[in-house]
């Protein structure tokens, strides 16, 4: 048989030509040539870009209108609620760094700053003195609350001083004796709680003892101290930024679980929001503002719910169409279409669209949540990770129309072609960059601080493919065993050398191969399957003659009713491959 070309106006002989698929050496009766010309009418403009679509019906591109409102508003969206973020991110964390400042024996503003190395080692007690005169120090800092800067109350109404709670978790028995190496141990946890009183004079050491408390500190697990304070956050004075009233459970953690001398002093407060009530001379335009962003979030969840509908149906409508087109080629020429042709009417830019509509409209719906007050708990996180996933998503989706040109889709097509092979290849490298990540993390992990963990270790090569940092890394080792200092040499000499020289390289080359292919192919002309053959190419005149916007050729419901025989145009397209007749070799029943 010959290839398949595109059909031009002609006399049916012609058409018969044209409708051959290489390969099919079966000899079939042509069907009727207005059927299969319909067919390959209908193919050629589902895989036309929306600028052919344009050209060949001269309809209103819906879809392409709804991504660029939606890339707008949603863009917007976002800038609006990071910058709201950032405020309330930042000050919830500088709240915390005062709270250190206050309730914490110890702490040095070094600590404050996330630095690389660490210039100071963690916060900790090594001493029982010490551990009590923490628990006094912080129950001194909560009693003089208003001696502090920040405008912070206490807990009730009365503004009045509620006791702090400490909780003693601690192994129901255990006791060394480490004259003779022995003990006697039960693994069992109990929890014992005790309000701190404010009575004259009182410590924490004498309040437990008084309660016939005995803390046993080869027992002790942890120790927990908890209250809350309460705060206005007036922020900076305006109608969009009115004030947030805010309450911090702030626990403060005497961790001994490895029991090695060293207690670890940690702070942590969780934040709440609370309901304001405001001044009644405070006016603003602060509904109006309201109004404005509650407006925008609902546009945004109503073009995001229509851009859904739009692609769902597309997609949907697509996946219609393969079924009548699988249908066609069984009974016609007596062959299935392959695995590639089937993936083809999947369009994978809707499906990353779909995703990112879900993304947005949670996103949104969570935002308008929290603008008007209605959640306690702090949920920014949550509506910050669905509104910049789907953001990102959406601006992935520019990519499809840039790759209606030439020039752009050049790098869509060479990641799509090289794709399977690096996946493969990474693969591969994935194995060879566990084994090291496994073996980094047993032998270097108590001796070097970026192996501590399995995940730092991981970051920590990451870090040394890149480039980054490799003096550090190697000047790090701990030199308390040669043994083990020489073998981290010959570790990260090798992992460095087989992965920057080796493995990047490979990647580098595999896809230079790729973008060689197609630079080849737009020279040489792309390969054509079954499919594609069918379908032809299509001109210009006939994109410009109208013949696509006459109903019979654009009508799916039609195109179903001439291919498959169907007298109820709704039937299930699910049921055309099974409900298909069985063809004789040299007759295909297809009727219009």
């Amino acid at each position: 048989m010959e290839p398949v070309s595109s059909r031009e106006e002609s006399a049916p002989s012609d058409i018969e030509e044209e409708g051959r698929i290489p390969g099919d050496s079966a000899s079939t009766s042509r069907p009727d040539p207005h059927i299969e010309e319909k067919m390959r009418r209908k193919l050629r403009f589902f895989f036309m870009n929306p600028i052919e679509k344009w050209h060949a019906r001269r309809k209103f591109p819906y879809k392409f209108v709804v991504q660029v409102i939606k890339i707008i508003l949603v863009t917007l969206q976002l800038c609006l609620f990071a910058h709201n973020q950032y405020k309330h991110v930042n000050y919830t964390w500088d709240n915390r760094i005062a709270f250190s400042h206050l309730f914490l024996k110890g702490w040095d503003s070094s600590m404050e700053i996330n630095a690389y190395p660490p210039s100071a080692g963690p916060l900790a007690v090594y001493q029982i003195d010490d551990f009590y005169d923490t628990i006094d120090y912080a129950y001194k800092g909560y009693s003089e609350l208003s001696n502090a800067i920040g405008m912070y109350s206490y807990n009730n109404e009365e503004n009045k001083l509620v006791e702090p709670k400490l909780c003693l978790y601690r192994y129901k028995e255990g006791t060394i004796f480490g004259f003779n190496e022995s003990y006697i141990f039960n693994s069992e946890i109990d929890e014992t709680c005790v309000n701190i009183t404010n009575a004259s004079n009182s410590t924490s050491r004498g309040l437990l003892d008084s309660k016939n408390i005995v803390i046993n500190f080869g027992t002790l697990v942890k120790a927990t101290m908890t209250f809350a304070v309460k705060t206005v956050h007036f922020k900076i004075a305006g109608p969009i930024t009115p004030p947030d009233c805010y309450r911090f459970d702030i626990t403060i953690t005497f961790d001994n679980r490895d029991h090695d001398g060293q207690m670890l002093l940690d702070l942590d407060a969780e934040v709440f929001r609370l309901y304001c009530n405001a001044d009644s001379e405070y006016t603003t335009n602060i509904e109006i503002d309201k109004v404005l962003h509650s407006m925008l979030n609902a546009f945004v969840i109503i073009i995001c719910v229509l851009s859904f509908i739009l692609c769902s149906r597309a997609v949907y409508r697509a996946q219609q169409l393969k079924n009548i087109t699988v249908y066609f080629f069984k009974n016609v020429y007596h062959r299935d279409l392959n695995a590639e042709d089937r993936f083809e009417f999947l369009n994978v830019w809707y499906i990353m669209i779909i995703i990112n509509d879900i993304l947005i409209i949670m996103g949104s719906a969570i935002k308008e949540q929290i603008e008007n007050k209605q959640y306690a708990h702090d949920q920014w996180n949550i509506c910050a990770v669905f509104l910049g996933t789907g953001n990102l998503l959406v601006w992935f989706g520019v990519l499809r129309y840039l790759g209606f040109f030439k020039t752009y889709n050049v790098v869509i097509l060479t990641l799509k072609k090289a794709a399977p092979k690096i996946l493969r290849f990474s693969f591969c490298a994935l194995l060879i960059y566990a084994g090291f990540t496994f073996c980094g993390w047993l032998v270097l992990g108590p001796y070097h601080m970026k192996f501590r963990s399995l995940a730092m270790t991981s970051e920590c090569l990451f870090s040394l493919v890149n480039g980054d940092d490799m003096f550090a890394t190697f000047s790090s080792m701990s030199s308390k065993s040669t043994m083990l200092w020489w073998f981290s040499r010959i570790y990260l000499y090798s992992f460095i050398s087989l992965y920057i020289y080796v493995v990047l390289s490979l990647f580098i080359s595999v896809i230079m191969d790729a973008y060689d292919t197609i630079k080849r192919y737009y020279i040489d002309g792309f390969p054509k399957t079954d499919l594609h053959q069918f379908i032809g190419t299509t001109s210009c005149e006939e994109l410009s003659s109208g013949m696509y916007r006459a109903e019979s050729s654009t009508s799916l419901n039609m195109l179903m009713k001439a291919v498959c025989c169907c007298s109820k145009q709704n039937a299930s397209y699910r049921k055309l491959e099974t409900s298909a007749p069985k063809t004789q070799q040299n007759s295909v029943p297809i009727c219009i």
